[in-house]
């Protein structure tokens, strides 16, 4: 009897002890990817860095930056960016340096300025709808390239369908606005 219930109390404190170990893993899944998401929307808002030559993996709370910066100043911000994201115990920080031509330079700094602008301002409109209480942000697609604005989707009302164009519109940086949206009753 007593090595029954001996070998009861061991198989449950074991069993006990893996699920909480499971449930510690997805926590730990969970917050790396919260920590992952963090540390490459501060990159990408911040106006010093090419943040499409960085890349980010989080493991424990353990971030590695790899890719592509010019000089060691980059770098070097990089890391202090990412350090002071809550939950980082650490950051590995892989970045190469590369000395590039001025053309490559110049065809970069292009692409990278305009594709950072059009993700602004797609993030800074889809925002400003989801905060409006009088635009449904949720039924309009934003889409972005070379500083027009395509919005697609359903709103409830012309007059929705006007504020949601003139949002757009009063956005720092957009040139030009075509309005898809279809006026339709939600049932």
């Amino acid at each position: 009897m007593k090595k029954t219930l001996i070998t009861t109390v061991l198989v449950s404190s074991l069993t006990t002890a893996s699920a909480f170990a499971a449930d510690n893993t997805w926590e730990k899944e969970a917050s790396d990817a919260w920590i992952d998401g963090k540390a490459e929307a501060t990159l990408l808002f911040n106006g010093e860095l090419n943040n499409f030559d960085i890349n980010t993996d989080v493991k424990n709370g353990v971030v590695v930056l790899t890719g592509e910066v010019e000089h060691s100043v980059d770098k070097k911000l990089a890391e202090e960016l990412v350090l002071g994201i809550d939950g980082v115990k650490e950051v590995d920080n892989e970045l190469t340096i590369v000395d590039m031509s001025d053309e490559r330079k110049k065809e970069r700094n292009f692409e990278s300025d305009s594709d950072f602008t059009d993700a602004k301002i797609a993030t800074v409109i889809k925002s400003r709808y989801l905060f409006d209480t009088d635009v449904d942000g949720t039924d309009i697609d934003v889409d972005v390239e070379g500083r027009v604005v395509t919005l697609n989707g359903h709103v409830q009302s012309s007059a929705e369908r006007k504020l949601a164009v003139q949002i757009a519109k009063n956005t720092n940086d957009v040139e030009e606005v075509e309005d898809n949206l279809r006026v339709s009753k939600k049932s």
